[in-house]
Protein backbone atom coordinates (compact mmCIF):
# COMPACT_ATOMS: atom_id res chain seq x y z
CA UNK A 1 0.00 0.00 0.00
CA UNK A 2 1.07 3.98 -0.79
CA UNK A 3 0.50 4.06 3.07
CA UNK A 4 3.21 1.66 4.12
CA UNK A 5 5.71 4.69 3.42
CA UNK A 6 4.41 6.42 6.34
CA UNK A 7 3.68 3.32 8.36
CA UNK A 8 5.50 -0.01 8.04
CA UNK A 9 8.91 -1.24 9.62
CA UNK A 10 10.84 -0.26 12.61
CA UNK A 11 12.15 3.00 10.94
CA UNK A 12 8.57 4.64 11.35
CA UNK A 13 7.90 3.95 14.84
CA UNK A 14 7.84 7.74 15.15
CA UNK A 15 5.45 8.42 11.97
CA UNK A 16 3.23 5.70 14.13
CA UNK A 17 3.79 7.62 17.33
CA UNK A 18 2.48 10.66 15.44
CA UNK A 19 -0.92 8.97 14.59
CA UNK A 20 -1.12 7.45 17.63
CA UNK A 21 -1.27 10.58 19.49
CA UNK A 22 -4.22 11.93 17.46
CA UNK A 23 -5.80 8.56 18.85
CA UNK A 24 -5.69 6.38 15.90
CA UNK A 25 -4.73 2.38 16.96
CA UNK A 26 -2.41 -0.38 15.34
CA UNK A 27 -5.93 -1.71 13.99
CA UNK A 28 -6.80 1.14 11.99
CA UNK A 29 -3.02 1.76 10.69
CA UNK A 30 -3.00 -1.36 9.63
CA UNK A 31 -5.86 -0.76 7.13
CA UNK A 32 -5.92 1.57 4.05
CA UNK A 33 -5.73 5.04 4.59
CA UNK A 34 -7.95 7.58 3.00
CA UNK A 35 -7.94 11.23 2.64
CA UNK A 36 -11.32 12.63 2.82
CA UNK A 37 -11.35 15.71 1.43
CA UNK A 38 -13.63 18.34 2.43
CA UNK A 39 -14.10 22.10 1.17
CA UNK A 40 -16.94 22.49 3.73
CA UNK A 41 -17.11 26.32 5.11
CA UNK A 42 -19.30 28.86 6.89
CA UNK A 43 -19.23 30.72 3.60
CA UNK A 44 -20.97 29.30 0.63
CA UNK A 45 -24.32 28.09 0.56
CA UNK A 46 -23.42 24.81 -1.49
CA UNK A 47 -20.56 23.98 1.31
CA UNK A 48 -22.38 24.74 4.47
CA UNK A 49 -23.81 21.21 4.85
CA UNK A 50 -20.59 19.06 3.62
CA UNK A 51 -19.47 17.80 7.18
CA UNK A 52 -23.09 15.69 6.74
CA UNK A 53 -21.67 14.37 3.57
CA UNK A 54 -17.87 13.92 5.05
CA UNK A 55 -19.42 11.88 7.94
CA UNK A 56 -21.49 10.16 5.90
CA UNK A 57 -18.01 9.52 3.43
CA UNK A 58 -16.19 8.33 6.39
CA UNK A 59 -19.01 5.92 7.48
CA UNK A 60 -18.80 3.96 4.20
CA UNK A 61 -14.90 3.93 4.44
CA UNK A 62 -15.13 2.15 7.36
CA UNK A 63 -18.17 -0.22 7.00
CA UNK A 64 -15.78 -1.24 3.91
CA UNK A 65 -12.46 -1.63 5.96
CA UNK A 66 -10.56 1.56 5.60
CA UNK A 67 -9.29 3.97 8.29
CA UNK A 68 -10.72 7.60 6.93
CA UNK A 69 -8.72 10.45 7.37
CA UNK A 70 -9.76 14.30 7.25
CA UNK A 71 -8.46 17.63 5.81
CA UNK A 72 -9.56 20.92 4.22
CA UNK A 73 -9.56 22.47 1.26
CA UNK A 74 -10.94 25.98 0.76
CA UNK A 75 -13.48 27.53 -1.40
CA UNK A 76 -14.94 31.01 -2.76
CA UNK A 77 -18.22 31.56 -3.45
CA UNK A 78 -18.54 32.97 -7.09
CA UNK A 79 -21.99 34.50 -5.98
CA UNK A 80 -20.23 36.42 -3.39
CA UNK A 81 -17.52 37.46 -5.28
CA UNK A 82 -19.32 38.65 -7.72
CA UNK A 83 -18.80 42.08 -8.99
CA UNK A 84 -15.57 43.39 -6.94
CA UNK A 85 -12.46 42.22 -6.26
CA UNK A 86 -12.62 39.46 -4.58
CA UNK A 87 -14.14 37.58 -8.13
CA UNK A 88 -10.58 37.83 -9.24
CA UNK A 89 -9.57 34.97 -6.82
CA UNK A 90 -12.35 32.72 -7.89
CA UNK A 91 -10.51 31.03 -10.94
CA UNK A 92 -7.03 31.35 -9.55
CA UNK A 93 -8.39 29.42 -6.49
CA UNK A 94 -8.73 26.67 -8.49
CA UNK A 95 -4.64 26.15 -8.63
CA UNK A 96 -4.61 26.58 -4.96
CA UNK A 97 -7.15 23.65 -3.79
CA UNK A 98 -5.25 21.60 -6.38
CA UNK A 99 -1.90 22.09 -5.53
CA UNK A 100 -3.16 21.52 -1.63
CA UNK A 101 -4.31 18.52 -1.94
CA UNK A 102 -1.28 17.36 -3.41
CA UNK A 103 0.84 18.84 -1.01
CA UNK A 104 -1.37 17.15 1.62
CA UNK A 105 -1.63 13.50 -0.17
CA UNK A 106 1.85 13.11 -1.47
CA UNK A 107 3.19 14.46 2.19
CA UNK A 108 0.84 11.86 3.95
CA UNK A 109 0.94 9.04 2.09
CA UNK A 110 -2.84 8.52 1.58
CA UNK A 111 -4.09 5.28 -0.42
CA UNK A 112 -6.95 6.73 -1.75
CA UNK A 113 -8.83 10.38 -1.90
CA UNK A 114 -12.38 10.89 -1.76
CA UNK A 115 -12.95 14.17 -2.52
CA UNK A 116 -15.94 16.05 -1.58
CA UNK A 117 -16.27 19.37 -3.70
CA UNK A 118 -19.90 21.21 -4.12
CA UNK A 119 -19.46 23.90 -6.26
CA UNK A 120 -17.79 26.30 -8.99
CA UNK A 121 -13.90 25.90 -8.93
CA UNK A 122 -13.63 23.39 -6.06
CA UNK A 123 -14.81 20.70 -8.13
CA UNK A 124 -12.46 21.17 -11.07
CA UNK A 125 -9.74 22.00 -8.59
CA UNK A 126 -10.31 18.48 -7.17
CA UNK A 127 -10.33 16.52 -10.38
CA UNK A 128 -7.40 18.18 -11.31
CA UNK A 129 -5.86 17.05 -8.28
CA UNK A 130 -7.17 13.35 -8.60
CA UNK A 131 -5.53 13.43 -12.48
CA UNK A 132 -2.22 14.90 -11.49
CA UNK A 133 -2.36 12.45 -8.67
CA UNK A 134 -3.22 9.58 -10.25
CA UNK A 135 -3.98 7.13 -7.22
CA UNK A 136 -7.52 5.76 -6.87
CA UNK A 137 -10.05 8.59 -5.95
CA UNK A 138 -13.75 9.03 -6.19
CA UNK A 139 -16.05 12.66 -6.22
CA UNK A 140 -18.99 13.00 -3.84
CA UNK A 141 -20.33 16.69 -4.48
CA UNK A 142 -22.84 17.94 -1.94
CA UNK A 143 -25.55 18.21 -4.33
CA UNK A 144 -27.55 20.81 -5.94
CA UNK A 145 -29.80 23.54 -4.62
CA UNK A 146 -33.34 23.43 -4.31
CA UNK A 147 -35.08 25.90 -6.66
CA UNK A 148 -37.23 29.17 -5.26
CA UNK A 149 -40.53 29.88 -5.84
CA UNK A 150 -42.92 32.78 -5.97
CA UNK A 151 -46.24 33.50 -7.25
CA UNK A 152 -45.85 30.09 -9.40
CA UNK A 153 -42.37 31.36 -11.06
CA UNK A 154 -39.59 29.43 -10.28
CA UNK A 155 -36.50 31.24 -8.90
CA UNK A 156 -32.79 30.84 -8.46
CA UNK A 157 -29.59 33.12 -7.54
CA UNK A 158 -30.08 34.49 -11.27
CA UNK A 159 -33.46 35.51 -10.94
CA UNK A 160 -31.99 38.04 -7.98
CA UNK A 161 -28.96 39.08 -10.00
CA UNK A 162 -31.26 39.97 -13.32
CA UNK A 163 -33.67 42.10 -10.82
CA UNK A 164 -31.09 44.70 -10.26
CA UNK A 165 -31.24 44.87 -13.60
CA UNK A 166 -34.97 45.43 -13.51
CA UNK A 167 -34.80 47.58 -10.64
CA UNK A 168 -32.29 50.23 -12.39
CA UNK A 169 -34.84 50.20 -15.53
CA UNK A 170 -37.68 51.03 -13.48
CA UNK A 171 -39.16 47.52 -14.28
CA UNK A 172 -39.13 46.35 -10.58
CA UNK A 173 -39.58 47.97 -7.23
CA UNK A 174 -37.15 47.63 -4.47
CA UNK A 175 -39.75 45.81 -2.50
CA UNK A 176 -40.10 43.15 -5.41
CA UNK A 177 -36.56 42.63 -5.64
CA UNK A 178 -36.59 41.86 -1.68
CA UNK A 179 -39.33 39.28 -2.44
CA UNK A 180 -37.16 37.49 -4.92
CA UNK A 181 -34.09 37.65 -2.86
CA UNK A 182 -35.97 36.09 0.31
CA UNK A 183 -37.47 33.47 -2.06
CA UNK A 184 -34.44 32.53 -4.65
CA UNK A 185 -32.10 30.42 -2.75
CA UNK A 186 -34.33 27.91 -0.59
CA UNK A 187 -31.91 25.47 0.60
CA UNK A 188 -28.34 24.67 0.71
CA UNK A 189 -26.10 23.42 -2.18
CA UNK A 190 -24.98 24.90 -4.96
CA UNK A 191 -27.28 27.03 -6.60
CA UNK A 192 -29.94 25.69 -8.57
CA UNK A 193 -29.48 26.30 -12.43
CA UNK A 194 -27.80 24.33 -15.10
CA UNK A 195 -24.81 27.09 -13.80
CA UNK A 196 -20.75 25.86 -13.48
CA UNK A 197 -21.11 24.14 -10.45
CA UNK A 198 -23.71 21.67 -11.29
CA UNK A 199 -22.38 21.28 -14.42
CA UNK A 200 -19.21 20.29 -13.43
CA UNK A 201 -20.96 18.06 -10.79
CA UNK A 202 -22.87 16.75 -14.26
CA UNK A 203 -19.55 16.36 -15.74
CA UNK A 204 -18.13 14.49 -13.09
CA UNK A 205 -20.74 11.72 -14.13
CA UNK A 206 -19.97 12.13 -17.65
CA UNK A 207 -16.40 11.38 -16.92
CA UNK A 208 -16.87 8.45 -14.77
CA UNK A 209 -15.66 10.08 -11.75
CA UNK A 210 -18.99 10.41 -9.86
CA UNK A 211 -21.49 7.96 -8.79
CA UNK A 212 -24.72 7.96 -10.69
CA UNK A 213 -26.87 10.56 -9.05
CA UNK A 214 -24.05 12.66 -7.80
CA UNK A 215 -25.09 15.49 -10.11
CA UNK A 216 -28.30 15.86 -9.80
CA UNK A 217 -29.71 14.42 -6.21
CA UNK A 218 -30.34 17.40 -4.31
CA UNK A 219 -28.66 18.30 -1.16
CA UNK A 220 -31.25 18.47 1.10
CA UNK A 221 -32.26 14.79 0.08
CA UNK A 222 -31.46 11.96 1.97
CA UNK A 223 -30.34 9.94 -0.82
CA UNK A 224 -27.50 12.28 -0.59
CA UNK A 225 -25.95 10.69 2.58
CA UNK A 226 -26.87 7.78 1.54
CA UNK A 227 -24.81 8.50 -2.30
CA UNK A 228 -22.00 9.74 0.11
CA UNK A 229 -21.72 6.40 2.26
CA UNK A 230 -21.87 4.49 -0.94
CA UNK A 231 -18.88 7.08 -2.11
CA UNK A 232 -17.02 5.87 0.92
CA UNK A 233 -17.63 2.39 0.31
CA UNK A 234 -16.69 2.22 -3.04
CA UNK A 235 -13.22 3.98 -2.63
CA UNK A 236 -11.78 0.60 -0.84
CA UNK A 237 -12.92 -1.34 -4.06
CA UNK A 238 -11.13 0.98 -6.27
CA UNK A 239 -7.98 0.39 -3.84
CA UNK A 240 -7.57 -3.05 -3.81
CA UNK A 241 -8.56 -3.24 -8.13
CA UNK A 242 -5.90 -0.13 -8.45
CA UNK A 243 -8.41 1.87 -10.60
CA UNK A 244 -7.02 5.60 -10.76
CA UNK A 245 -8.40 7.93 -12.39
CA UNK A 246 -6.09 8.23 -15.56
CA UNK A 247 -7.72 5.15 -15.84
CA UNK A 248 -10.79 6.43 -16.09
CA UNK A 249 -10.58 9.84 -17.40
CA UNK A 250 -9.11 8.73 -20.88
CA UNK A 251 -9.19 11.10 -24.20
CA UNK A 252 -12.56 9.20 -24.93
CA UNK A 253 -13.92 9.84 -21.42
CA UNK A 254 -13.23 13.64 -22.22
CA UNK A 255 -15.41 13.05 -25.53
CA UNK A 256 -18.38 11.55 -23.42
CA UNK A 257 -18.11 14.55 -21.00
CA UNK A 258 -18.11 17.02 -24.34
CA UNK A 259 -20.95 15.42 -25.63
CA UNK A 260 -23.13 15.18 -22.59
CA UNK A 261 -22.21 19.08 -21.97
CA UNK A 262 -23.32 19.94 -25.47
CA UNK A 263 -26.70 17.88 -24.98
CA UNK A 264 -27.68 19.57 -21.12
CA UNK A 265 -26.22 22.91 -22.11
CA UNK A 266 -23.13 23.19 -19.76
CA UNK A 267 -21.95 26.74 -18.67
CA UNK A 268 -19.33 27.67 -20.98
CA UNK A 269 -16.62 27.48 -17.85
CA UNK A 270 -17.29 23.63 -18.34
CA UNK A 271 -14.63 23.96 -21.60
CA UNK A 272 -12.46 25.99 -19.43
CA UNK A 273 -12.08 23.28 -16.67
CA UNK A 274 -12.23 20.41 -18.81
CA UNK A 275 -9.34 22.01 -20.69
CA UNK A 276 -7.29 22.37 -17.70
CA UNK A 277 -8.31 18.44 -16.33
CA UNK A 278 -7.23 17.12 -19.09
CA UNK A 279 -3.89 18.55 -19.46
CA UNK A 280 -3.32 17.07 -15.76
CA UNK A 281 -4.74 13.49 -17.22
CA UNK A 282 -1.97 13.94 -19.89
CA UNK A 283 -4.94 14.39 -22.78
CA UNK A 284 -4.64 16.59 -25.30
CA UNK A 285 -7.70 18.90 -25.83
CA UNK A 286 -8.79 21.99 -28.33
CA UNK A 287 -11.28 24.17 -28.38
CA UNK A 288 -12.14 22.55 -32.13
CA UNK A 289 -12.88 19.16 -31.17
CA UNK A 290 -15.69 21.19 -29.15
CA UNK A 291 -17.84 22.30 -32.22
CA UNK A 292 -16.83 19.05 -33.93
CA UNK A 293 -18.73 17.26 -30.96
CA UNK A 294 -21.19 20.05 -30.85
CA UNK A 295 -22.30 19.70 -34.54
CA UNK A 296 -23.10 16.15 -34.20
CA UNK A 297 -25.01 16.44 -30.62
CA UNK A 298 -28.50 17.41 -29.98
CA UNK A 299 -29.22 19.78 -27.26
CA UNK A 300 -31.84 17.75 -24.63
CA UNK A 301 -32.08 19.84 -21.80
CA UNK A 302 -32.72 23.58 -22.07
CA UNK A 303 -32.24 24.32 -18.02
CA UNK A 304 -32.27 27.80 -16.04
CA UNK A 305 -30.83 29.92 -17.34
CA UNK A 306 -31.79 28.73 -21.08
CA UNK A 307 -35.56 27.35 -19.68
CA UNK A 308 -37.47 27.78 -16.80
CA UNK A 309 -36.21 23.81 -15.31
CA UNK A 310 -34.04 23.08 -12.63
CA UNK A 311 -31.76 20.66 -10.95
CA UNK A 312 -34.34 18.94 -9.18
CA UNK A 313 -36.62 18.37 -12.52
CA UNK A 314 -33.33 16.95 -14.29
CA UNK A 315 -33.11 14.78 -11.56
CA UNK A 316 -37.19 13.25 -11.58
CA UNK A 317 -37.11 13.24 -15.24
CA UNK A 318 -33.69 10.70 -14.90
CA UNK A 319 -30.50 12.35 -14.27
CA UNK A 320 -27.27 12.58 -15.92
CA UNK A 321 -27.63 8.75 -16.64
CA UNK A 322 -30.95 9.00 -18.39
CA UNK A 323 -29.34 11.58 -20.56
CA UNK A 324 -26.25 9.38 -21.21
CA UNK A 325 -29.19 6.18 -22.49
CA UNK A 326 -30.99 8.79 -24.85
CA UNK A 327 -27.15 10.33 -26.34
CA UNK A 328 -26.14 6.31 -26.73
CA UNK A 329 -29.38 5.82 -28.93
CA UNK A 330 -27.30 7.56 -31.40
CA UNK A 331 -24.20 6.43 -30.96
CA UNK A 332 -22.69 9.30 -29.60
CA UNK A 333 -21.47 7.70 -25.99
CA UNK A 334 -18.86 5.54 -25.74
CA UNK A 335 -20.23 2.99 -23.36
CA UNK A 336 -17.38 0.48 -22.84
CA UNK A 337 -15.27 3.08 -20.64
CA UNK A 338 -14.90 2.22 -17.02
CA UNK A 339 -15.70 4.78 -14.18
CA UNK A 340 -15.72 4.59 -10.64
CA UNK A 341 -18.61 2.55 -9.75
CA UNK A 342 -16.18 -0.64 -11.52
CA UNK A 343 -18.28 -1.50 -14.38
CA UNK A 344 -18.47 0.48 -17.29
CA UNK A 345 -20.63 3.30 -18.50
CA UNK A 346 -23.19 0.66 -20.50
CA UNK A 347 -23.78 -1.39 -17.38
CA UNK A 348 -24.30 2.03 -15.44
CA UNK A 349 -27.43 2.90 -18.06
CA UNK A 350 -29.25 -0.38 -17.96
CA UNK A 351 -31.77 -0.22 -16.07
CA UNK A 352 -32.61 3.84 -16.07
CA UNK A 353 -34.47 5.83 -18.38
CA UNK A 354 -36.18 9.15 -19.22
CA UNK A 355 -39.58 9.57 -16.57
CA UNK A 356 -40.20 13.44 -17.72
CA UNK A 357 -39.57 14.26 -22.04
CA UNK A 358 -40.76 18.02 -20.92
CA UNK A 359 -37.40 18.16 -19.12
CA UNK A 360 -35.34 15.99 -21.74
CA UNK A 361 -36.17 15.94 -24.87
CA UNK A 362 -36.24 12.57 -27.10
CA UNK A 363 -33.06 12.16 -29.68
CA UNK A 364 -35.15 12.34 -32.10
CA UNK A 365 -37.07 15.53 -31.32
CA UNK A 366 -34.24 17.62 -29.47
CA UNK A 367 -34.43 21.38 -28.84
CA UNK A 368 -31.81 21.71 -31.48
CA UNK A 369 -29.53 19.33 -33.64
CA UNK A 370 -26.44 21.04 -32.36
CA UNK A 371 -24.71 21.32 -29.48
CA UNK A 372 -25.26 24.20 -26.63
CA UNK A 373 -21.89 25.37 -26.27
CA UNK A 374 -19.81 27.20 -29.46
CA UNK A 375 -16.57 27.91 -30.40
CA UNK A 376 -16.26 31.17 -32.45
CA UNK A 377 -13.25 32.58 -34.17
CA UNK A 378 -12.55 35.21 -36.35
CA UNK A 379 -10.00 38.36 -36.52
CA UNK A 380 -11.21 39.32 -33.02
CA UNK A 381 -10.61 35.90 -31.91
CA UNK A 382 -7.86 34.44 -33.91
CA UNK A 383 -7.67 31.36 -30.85
CA UNK A 384 -11.44 31.43 -29.82
CA UNK A 385 -14.01 32.22 -28.17
CA UNK A 386 -17.01 30.78 -26.30
CA UNK A 387 -20.57 30.86 -26.02
CA UNK A 388 -23.45 29.48 -24.54
CA UNK A 389 -25.37 29.10 -27.79
CA UNK A 390 -28.54 27.06 -26.25
CA UNK A 391 -29.24 30.30 -24.32
CA UNK A 392 -28.74 32.86 -27.00
CA UNK A 393 -32.02 34.21 -28.35
CA UNK A 394 -32.98 33.59 -32.04
CA UNK A 395 -32.73 37.22 -33.13
CA UNK A 396 -28.95 37.06 -31.59
CA UNK A 397 -27.47 34.44 -33.22
CA UNK A 398 -26.41 36.70 -36.24
CA UNK A 399 -26.02 40.48 -34.96
CA UNK A 400 -23.58 43.27 -36.33
CA UNK A 401 -23.32 46.48 -33.78
CA UNK A 402 -21.42 49.31 -32.68
CA UNK A 403 -18.39 48.49 -29.88
CA UNK A 404 -19.15 50.05 -26.64
CA UNK A 405 -15.54 49.67 -25.12
CA UNK A 406 -14.77 49.08 -21.37
CA UNK A 407 -11.53 48.60 -19.99
CA UNK A 408 -12.86 46.96 -16.88
CA UNK A 409 -16.26 45.35 -16.03
CA UNK A 410 -16.86 47.64 -13.33
CA UNK A 411 -16.66 50.27 -16.12
CA UNK A 412 -19.70 48.47 -18.35
CA UNK A 413 -21.79 47.77 -15.33
CA UNK A 414 -21.86 51.23 -14.44
CA UNK A 415 -22.15 51.88 -18.01
CA UNK A 416 -25.45 49.87 -18.29
CA UNK A 417 -27.28 50.56 -15.32
CA UNK A 418 -26.78 54.36 -16.01
CA UNK A 419 -28.54 53.90 -19.08
CA UNK A 420 -25.69 54.32 -21.28
CA UNK A 421 -26.11 51.17 -23.51
CA UNK A 422 -29.19 51.33 -26.71
CA UNK A 423 -30.12 48.52 -28.78
CA UNK A 424 -28.05 46.96 -31.19
CA UNK A 425 -24.70 47.86 -29.16
CA UNK A 426 -21.95 45.43 -28.79
CA UNK A 427 -20.25 45.69 -25.19
CA UNK A 428 -16.99 45.09 -25.17
CA UNK A 429 -15.13 44.25 -21.81
CA UNK A 430 -11.57 43.89 -22.23
CA UNK A 431 -8.56 43.32 -19.58
CA UNK A 432 -10.25 40.49 -17.83
CA UNK A 433 -9.04 37.83 -18.82
CA UNK A 434 -6.54 35.43 -17.01
CA UNK A 435 -3.50 37.64 -17.03
CA UNK A 436 -5.18 41.07 -17.25
CA UNK A 437 -7.65 40.69 -14.47
CA UNK A 438 -6.05 38.73 -13.26
CA UNK A 439 -8.24 35.76 -12.59
CA UNK A 440 -10.77 36.15 -15.43
CA UNK A 441 -13.55 37.52 -13.61
CA UNK A 442 -16.92 36.54 -14.10
CA UNK A 443 -19.16 38.89 -15.73
CA UNK A 444 -22.55 37.71 -14.31
CA UNK A 445 -23.54 41.24 -12.81
CA UNK A 446 -23.33 43.21 -15.98
CA UNK A 447 -25.12 40.09 -18.12
CA UNK A 448 -27.98 39.85 -15.72
CA UNK A 449 -28.48 43.66 -15.34
CA UNK A 450 -28.65 43.63 -19.26
CA UNK A 451 -31.20 40.50 -19.01
CA UNK A 452 -33.01 42.63 -16.75
CA UNK A 453 -33.35 45.50 -18.53
CA UNK A 454 -35.01 43.34 -21.66
CA UNK A 455 -32.01 44.25 -23.86
CA UNK A 456 -30.64 40.45 -23.71
CA UNK A 457 -32.40 39.99 -27.60
CA UNK A 458 -30.65 43.29 -28.55
CA UNK A 459 -27.30 43.66 -26.88
CA UNK A 460 -24.33 41.75 -27.05
CA UNK A 461 -21.63 41.57 -24.79
CA UNK A 462 -18.36 40.23 -25.63
CA UNK A 463 -14.87 39.92 -23.23
CA UNK A 464 -11.45 38.09 -22.37
CA UNK A 465 -12.89 37.38 -19.20
CA UNK A 466 -15.62 34.71 -18.48
CA UNK A 467 -19.17 34.79 -17.96
CA UNK A 468 -21.03 33.03 -14.59
CA UNK A 469 -22.74 29.83 -15.90
CA UNK A 470 -26.15 31.61 -15.04
CA UNK A 471 -25.42 34.19 -18.14
CA UNK A 472 -27.81 34.00 -20.61
CA UNK A 473 -28.16 36.31 -23.63
CA UNK A 474 -25.41 36.77 -26.43
CA UNK A 475 -22.41 36.52 -24.27
CA UNK A 476 -19.03 35.76 -26.02
CA UNK A 477 -16.03 35.03 -23.54
CA UNK A 478 -12.71 33.58 -23.46
CA UNK A 479 -11.52 35.61 -26.36
CA UNK A 480 -8.11 34.62 -27.03
CA UNK A 481 -5.50 35.78 -27.16
CA UNK A 482 -6.61 37.95 -23.89
CA UNK A 483 -6.10 42.08 -24.38
CA UNK A 484 -3.25 42.09 -22.08
CA UNK A 485 -1.52 39.43 -24.53
CA UNK A 486 -1.98 41.82 -27.13
CA UNK A 487 -4.69 40.42 -28.49
CA UNK A 488 -6.76 41.52 -31.34
CA UNK A 489 -9.58 42.72 -28.52
CA UNK A 490 -7.01 45.47 -27.38
CA UNK A 491 -7.47 47.04 -30.74
CA UNK A 492 -11.03 47.28 -30.60
CA UNK A 493 -12.15 51.34 -30.79
CA UNK A 494 -15.56 52.88 -29.50
CA UNK A 495 -17.80 52.53 -32.71
CA UNK A 496 -16.24 49.98 -34.55
CA UNK A 497 -18.63 47.35 -36.08
CA UNK A 498 -18.23 44.01 -34.36
CA UNK A 499 -19.65 40.83 -36.59
CA UNK A 500 -21.10 38.12 -34.83
CA UNK A 501 -22.46 34.67 -35.93
CA UNK A 502 -22.99 32.09 -34.22
CA UNK A 503 -23.99 29.36 -36.79
CA UNK A 504 -21.35 29.66 -38.65
CA UNK A 505 -18.48 29.94 -35.49
CA UNK A 506 -17.11 33.32 -36.40
CA UNK A 507 -16.48 36.72 -34.27
CA UNK A 508 -15.04 39.60 -36.56
CA UNK A 509 -14.61 43.48 -36.15
CA UNK A 510 -15.20 45.17 -39.72
CA UNK A 511 -11.81 46.81 -39.83
CA UNK A 512 -8.97 45.73 -42.64
CA UNK A 513 -5.97 43.69 -41.74
CA UNK A 514 -3.83 46.77 -41.97
CA UNK A 515 -6.18 48.90 -39.76
CA UNK A 516 -5.93 46.23 -37.47
CA UNK A 517 -1.90 46.14 -37.51
CA UNK A 518 -1.57 49.68 -37.33
CA UNK A 519 -3.30 50.20 -34.33
CA UNK A 520 -1.70 47.00 -32.39
CA UNK A 521 1.71 48.46 -34.16
CA UNK A 522 1.16 51.36 -31.46
CA UNK A 523 -0.42 49.45 -28.19
CA UNK A 524 1.53 49.10 -25.22
CA UNK A 525 0.57 46.90 -22.05
CA UNK A 526 -1.14 48.79 -19.32
CA UNK A 527 0.37 48.36 -15.78
CA UNK A 528 -0.56 44.83 -13.96
CA UNK A 529 -3.44 46.02 -11.50
CA UNK A 530 -1.94 43.77 -9.14
CA UNK A 531 1.66 44.27 -8.28
CA UNK A 532 1.94 41.60 -5.25
CA UNK A 533 0.28 38.51 -3.29
CA UNK A 534 -0.65 35.55 -4.59
CA UNK A 535 -2.87 37.16 -7.93
CA UNK A 536 0.63 38.51 -9.15
CA UNK A 537 2.46 35.19 -9.32
CA UNK A 538 -0.32 33.60 -10.44
CA UNK A 539 -0.67 36.65 -13.51
CA UNK A 540 2.77 35.55 -14.17
CA UNK A 541 2.61 31.74 -14.63
CA UNK A 542 -1.43 31.61 -15.76
CA UNK A 543 -1.95 30.79 -19.46
CA UNK A 544 -4.25 32.05 -21.83
CA UNK A 545 -8.38 30.83 -21.57
CA UNK A 546 -8.17 28.48 -25.21
CA UNK A 547 -5.64 26.89 -22.80
CA UNK A 548 -7.48 26.08 -19.44
CA UNK A 549 -5.75 29.09 -17.70
CA UNK A 550 -3.41 26.60 -16.32
CA UNK A 551 -0.28 27.83 -14.45
CA UNK A 552 2.86 27.06 -16.43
Amino acid sequence: MISDRVKKGYEKAPHRSLFKAMGYTNEELALPLIGVVNSQNEVVPGHIHLDTIAEAVKSGIRMAGGTPIEFPSIGVCDGIAMNHVGMNYSLASRELIADSIEAMTMAHGFDGLVLIPNCDKIVPAMLMAAARLNIPSIVISGGPMLAGKKRGRNLDLNSVFEGVGAVSAGMMTEEELYDIEEDACRSCGSCAGMFTANSMNCLTEALGMGLPGNGTIPAVYAERTRLAKKAGMKILDLVEKNIRPRDIMTEKAFQNALTVDMALGCSTNSVLHLTAIAHEAGVEMNLDIINEISMRTPNLCRLSPAGEHHIEDLYAAGGVQAVIKELSKKDLIDLDLMTVTGHRMGTNIEKVGVLDNDVIRPIEDPYSETGGIAVLRGNLAPNGAVVKRSAVAPEMMVHEGPARVFDSEEDAFAAILGGKIKKGDVIVIRYEGPKGGPGMKEMLSPTSAIAGMGLDKDVALLTDGRFSGATRGASIGHISPEAMEGGPIAAVREGDIVSINIPEGVLDVKISDEELQSRMSRWKAPEPRIKKGYLARYARMVSSADKGAILT
